[in-house]
């Protein structure tokens, strides 16, 4: 019989993250959380309105029918003692207000691209590089999109030299944890190299 004060002992030693799944309108961040939360994930979806019809381009997304309004929230053990919390963002502009809140705190983010849309995560890609918030880019493979390679999409955007693109099945769990995995990797490496220039 184990002794409850190893349960405590492993409760204290448990470490949990926070990460940003992130990206344009439509691109799989609902999805994503979604798919990999071991938890039943927090949503904020309504319904497409007329009245977004003006605000929210939904070309290439025409089967869209809802949007995240707030943030969706899930959670992800990665192995023993460590835990991802996911917070997605709203896509459309008119809700970035909210992700300075979100951002708070967070280790890194996962912006997830649609090659067929690829500029929408610009203003992703953007934000986390003026904060210096590590990230990784996530392209989405949409049945019938065209295939890209890492090194093409690294390209297009314009990333700084280093930063991870994988390619990813949002809808697949392992595919999403794969992803993950290698931001938590990525982003230990830059806050680590961050800490050691700051004691050189």
């Amino acid at each position: 019989m184990v002794p409850e004060h190893c349960d405590a002992a492993d409760d204290a030693s448990a470490l949990a993250l926070k990460i940003l799944v992130a990206g344009g309108f439509g691109v799989g961040k609902t999805t994503l959380v979604g798919a990999v939360s071991e938890i039943r994930p927090l949503r904020t979806e309504e319904l497409l309105s007329e009245a977004g019809q003006l605000l929210d381009d939904t070309d290439g997304v025409d089967q869209k029918v809802t949007t995240t309004v707030a943030m969706d929230f899930g959670r992800i053990t990665i192995r023993s003692g460590l835990s991802l919390y996911l917070f997605g963002t709203p896509g459309q502009d008119r809700f970035w207000f909210l992700w300075d809140e979100l951002a708070q705190g967070a280790l890194g983010a996962v912006v997830l691209a649609d090659t067929r849309r690829l500029e929408d995560c610009f203003p992703a890609v953007d934000y986390f590089e003026h904060r210096r918030i590590p990230f990784v880019v996530a392209v989405n493979c949409f049945t019938g999109a065209r295939g890209y390679g890492a090194h093409d999409v690294s390209r297009a955007l314009d990333l700084d030299r280093g930063t991870p693109v994988v390619l990813c099945d949002a809808r697949d769990r392992d595919s999403g944890k794969e992803v993950l995995i290698r931001l938590v990797e990525y982003a230990g490496r830059m806050h680590t190299a961050r800490l050691l220039d700051s004691v050189g």
